[in-house]
């Protein structure tokens, strides 16, 4: 405290008026105009700093300000201490602002479809009127009020595929409709025809105005496609997210778009897109915590996987959520990766049964389930308890023949309530439906597996081929089986089959289903080279709960198939068996005929990326084809009745940009001289078909009955005329009479008798044309994934040619671009800085504490900002206890540094200072 010291000089005691002199003029010293007061610690107090920015500038938002609860010191140091020594509740660090609204503004949403469905077109940019909402969220409002911001006008030009029906486009002059008035004569000119030119000779011209010329432009422009576009679903982007803190959902939101006469559009009723399918997608979101939530709920990381063990291994690491196939004796170890939850907590069951520690089944401190060696017996549904969280996982053996079947009422939930399940009897409660399907992917995964073995098999079944055609044939096939045997494990999500499931009304047996499984297996094949590493030998990190899976670790790109090496598969037959009169023999076999049939059908079927051609050769030459020897639509050979002549070495060659692969198949006659007949249903001809040899060296005949009269020919179908779509074949079908090679064409009416006549036309190729199509991508944002890495997504969707959003389904058979992808963001690039421990208040006891300096800073920079920028990554501690070792039984010690001024402020008879200051109080 301060005072006010000067000289005075008063005349008389009784006067009272008093001088003030200089201080040199007083003899007595001068006193202190300073004296210090209160020097004992400040109490803690509530410390506030400066408002921060405004999240937002209109519309509401909040901004927030630091608030530390301080103690300032006798020694004029000011300590950060817990919020818990402040005596009063905290002021509030947080309060709205920026409560002005905000004004509409156009949004663009993207580019229109283009103005033509083939040829060339423009597009237009399309833009709606948003405002944002008092909760942050934005709705579409009418046109209108945006009508004091241009509206975003831009055009671009489009070019979709040649129109299909579209003859060889006519010679076009780029005329320009002018009027050319000479002016000056000059020596030369350069003029566009098309329109009038006045000139001198000798001289130049000069364009004029059109004002100079007499009569009306003609116009430039007129109006076409004048009916009206219907109205169809725009989507404008995501909702903001259901909760301000916590888990919560984002919808995505949609307007009802119509194109006007003038080209813009405006937004009109839903009621008007109701013959549309309103896009309806839901995703989740995750916000900051909320600030008094209670403890989450457990949950489990679960994968809908579907493994299938391609061969033999020590041991497999699977996550919870799926299905298994596997081989018996393989060590398994079954991972359920949970959040909120102890790992060592971890219940299993087997249907819905405790499962116990058995001699080749333990359950480890982790919370993994580990079998040793698996066996039919342990087959069955498994199921992870984590609280009230339950995960399923199936596990079949290959090879079994005992499909897995309903359990008896299982205890899910660990206590008394039995749950009924289907056709099982349940009394007293109704039936709940089985938690996890059985045997839904069996019939997919047993074609798989037969079809690996057919893989497998044909370098067996070459060797029984001629020598040098296994050499040229075989070598790339046992390329491929090499690649396929390096596999441990196929890993496919289920969804993926479902898909296939849903694509086969027929089921799996058909060409299709073929079709369907090749694909499916070049799928798995090509993008999981990596995945069976990690599977033989798992990364130690992978024993915290919170990790990936082990297993399959999900390729962006997983549906785009990697460029790759043709392959043709074979699926093996009996050699040297005559079977029905239309005989179908996979490319790769010896066929070996002992009887006349009436078709033959060698078979190739190709994988490869891009797609390979197929071409046949017989001999070694170019194969020529006729009315009885063409190509099929798949590629693969017919020979209609074939005999001697067609005896020969065939080889189809699959061939694409990356290289190509050969299989060769034997075509040889064993039958001997005389007459032999087969039931023939293929020619349309009722009856035997019989073959006469005349000699060794003349080919069979067909004939009919005794005299060979007639018969139906057909040729091979054309190619289809569209790829997609639907398109059409047609073929000759002529009636011949006569034997083969000497026949002659009859008037159609002559066969009427043979049987139906067979049809020259059918339809082709069905699918719709369909395509993948991707917005824009979206903005960097999320946790980092590694070092300086985020994630930016997109949509994925299937649209037909008229850009109308179809099932994705119909896009199966095509390549899907990736929608996740790494990206950098700012963001990443901060981190937390600490500063060093300060020096601890007390030397022993429960109360000592020491704090430091927490800041989050630029890496790159070191410049510090804001904290919220880094709470991406947990904030450490700025402050924690020290020094908290007993101060030792009987001894009296002084536990804290500021003793001495709890003994001059006189605060010793308190007992909270006196326990504390037991050295320094103990004379007071």
């Amino acid at each position: 405290m301060t005072r006010t010291v000067a000289c005075t000089h008063r005349p008389s005691r009784d006067s009272n008026r008093t001088r003030v002199l200089r201080d040199e003029d007083c003899q007595n010293p001068k006193p202190s105009p300073v004296q210090a007061c209160n020097r004992f610690d400040c109490p803690p107090m509530w410390d506030t700093g400066d408002w921060r920015q405004c999240s937002q500038s209109c519309s509401g938002g909040y901004q927030s300000r630091q608030v530390l609860c301080k103690q300032r010191l006798a020694d004029g140091s000011i300590l950060e201490l817990p919020d818990t020594f402040c005596p009063s509740k905290s002021p509030a660090n947080q309060q709205p602002c920026a409560k002005q609204e905000c004004p509409p503004q156009w949004v663009t949403i993207g580019w229109s479809q283009c103005s033509v469905t083939c040829g060339k077109g423009i597009q237009r940019l399309q833009a709606v009127c948003r405002k944002q909402g008092e909760d942050g969220g934005h709705s579409i409002v009418e046109p209108e009020n945006c009508s004091l911001m241009a509206r975003p006008t831009r055009i671009r030009p489009c070019s979709l595929r040649l129109c299909e029906n579209s003859v060889k486009p006519y010679p076009t002059i780029l005329a320009q409709r002018k009027v050319y008035i000479q002016w000056r004569k000059g020596k030369k000119l350069h003029l566009v025809v098309g329109g009038y030119a006045y000139l001198f000779p000798w001289t130049t011209i000069l364009e004029l105005p059109d004002t100079f010329c007499p009569s009306k432009s003609p116009a430039n422009q007129q109006p076409c496609a004048k009916q009206e576009c219907p109205p169809q679903w725009v989507t404008t982007g995501w909702s903001q997210c259901s909760v301000t803190c916590g888990k919560g959902i984002q919808r995505l939101q949609a307007v009802c778009r119509k194109q006007g006469e003038d080209g813009g559009h405006s937004i009109v009723e839903p009621e008007n897109c109701s013959l549309m399918a309103r896009p309806t997608r839901i995703r989740p979101c995750s916000l900051r915590l909320c600030e008094n939530s209670v403890k989450p709920y457990p949950t489990i990381l679960a994968q809908r996987k579907v493994y299938i063990q391609w061969r033999k291994g020590k041991k497999l690491h699977l996550v919870v959520g799926g299905y298994a196939y596997l081989f018996p004796w393989t060590t398994v170890v079954l991972r359920c990766p949970t959040r909120h939850f102890r790992k060592s907590h971890i219940r299993w069951l087997k249907e819905g049964k405790p499962l116990f520690s058995l001699s080749h089944l333990s359950i480890t401190s982790l919370g993994y389930l580990k079998i040793q060696q698996v066996r039919a017996s342990d087959a069955g549904i498994y199921t992870c308890v984590a609280g009230q969280a339950k995960e399923h996982f199936v596990l079949q053996i290959i090879g079994s023949k005992q499909k897995l079947s309903v359990p008896e009422p299982w205890l899910l939930t660990g206590g008394q309530q039995k749950v009924g399940l289907p056709g099982v009897a349940s009394t007293g409660e109704r039936p709940q439906e089985l938690p996890i399907p059985l045997n839904q992917y069996d019939n997919i995964v047993e074609h798989l597996l037969e079809l690996k073995s057919s893989l497998q098999d044909e370098e067996d079944i070459a060797d029984k081929t001629h020598s040098s055609e296994k050499n040229r044939s075989t070598l790339r096939v046992e390329k491929t089986n090499s690649e396929l045997s390096s596999l441990l494990v196929l890993t496919t999500d289920t969804h993926r089959l479902d898909e296939i499931t849903h694509n086969l009304s027929e089921g799996l047996g058909g060409p299709r289903g073929e079709q369907l499984i090749a694909q499916l297996l070049s799928e798995l094949t090509m993008t999981q080279g990596e995945t069976n590493e990690s599977t033989l030998h798992p990364p130690e990190s992978a024993e915290s709960s919170t990790q990936g899976p082990l297993l399959y670790k999900p390729n962006i790109q997983a549906h785009a198939s990697r460029p790759r090496n043709p392959v043709i598969i074979q699926r093996p037959r009996k050699v040297g068996v005559v079977p029905s009169p239309e005989m179908i023999v996979h490319v790769g076999l010896p066929v070996l005929l002992q009887k006349p049939i009436a078709s033959l059908e060698l078979r190739c079927e190709a994988l490869g990326s891009p797609e390979p051609s197929l071409t046949w050769t017989k001999n070694g030459e170019v194969l020529q084809y006729n009315s009885r020897v063409g190509l099929l639509p798949t590629g693969s050979l017919r020979i209609q009745s074939p005999s001697k002549v067609d005896e020969g070495l065939y080889t189809c060659t699959a061939r694409n940009s990356l290289g190509s692969t050969s299989l060769t198949s034997l075509l040889h006659m064993t039958g001997g001289k005389g007459r032999n007949c087969v039931q023939g249903n293929s020619m349309g001809a009722s009856g035997p078909v019989c073959s006469e040899r005349i000699n060794g060296s003349q080919s069979a005949e067909l004939c009919h009955g005794q005299a060979c009269p007639l018969r139906w020919r057909v040729d091979p179908w054309s190619p289809c005329s569209s790829s997609c779509g639907g398109g059409s074949q047609t073929r000759s079908v002529r009636c011949m009479k006569g034997p083969e090679g000497r026949s002659r064409e009859v008037e159609s009416h002559h066969c009427l008798g043979m049987g139906r006549r067979p049809s020259d036309t059918r339809l082709c190729n069905l699918h719709p044309c369909a395509r993948w199509t991707t917005t824009h991508w979206g903005l960097c944002h999320g946790q980092c994934v590694g070092p300086s890495l985020a994630t930016q997504h997109r949509h994925v969707y299937c649209q037909d040619t008229n850009a109308t959003k179809v099932p994705s389904r119909m896009c199966s058979g095509l390549q899907r671009p990736s929608s996740l992808k790494n990206c950098s963001t700012e963001a990443c690039a901060l981190h937390w800085r600490v500063g060093p421990w300060t020096q601890c208040t007390a030397t022993c006891g429960r109360h000592g504490f020491q704090s430091r300096q927490v800041t989050c800073a630029h890496r790159r920079t070191g410049k510090a900002t804001r904290e919220h920028h880094c709470m991406w990554r947990p904030r450490p501690p700025s402050w924690q206890r020290c020094n908290i070792l007993s101060c030792g039984r009987g001894e009296c010690q002084d536990s804290t540094r500021y003793c001495e001024k709890v003994r001059q402020l006189e605060l010793c008879p308190l007992p909270q200072f006196k326990s504390r200051c037991c050295h320094s109080c103990r004379n007071t």
